[in-house]
């Protein structure tokens, strides 16, 4: 059996995580980065995938969903990825972050998103 780890992971929507910021953890450099207007879902809440294989840092996973009005991704696809159970575990995690919707004339719509999720070397993550 594989040993696994949870590894940090640069996420993006519409921009890259930076991990430069001291004394924040890559959930809170990405949250801090992520593009944010009116037109775009803002993440307010992350969670970090766990158990994945360190087999996987330098590979991505591009995932698409929709953030509903209430800013819960919904309706989850993969559009690529190295391996069907990283992709899960990837979505899984998604699936519980939390947006403030996307708008439209002061209105929340509800916005499909297109994210993908770059996992990152263990040796990085432990810095």
């Amino acid at each position: 059996m594989k040993a696994t780890h949870k590894l940090a992971v640069a996420l993006g929507l519409g921009v890259l995580a930076s991990f430069t910021a001291q004394a924040k953890t890559p959930e809170e450099a990405y949250l801090d980065s992520a593009q944010k207007g009116p037109g775009v879902p803002v993440p307010v809440s992350v969670v970090s995938p766990t158990n994945v294989s360190p087999d996987f840092a330098g590979t991505s996973v591009k995932i698409k969903f929709t953030v509903d009005t209430n800013g819960k991704p919904t309706d989850f696809a993969v559009v690529s990825s190295p391996d069907a159970a990283l992709a899960e575990v990837i979505a899984s995690a998604v699936a519980k972050w939390r947006f403030t919707p996307a708008q439209k004339n002061g209105t929340p719509v509800a916005t499909k998103v297109v994210l993908p999720v770059h996992i990152a070397n263990p040796d990085y993550a432990a810095n």
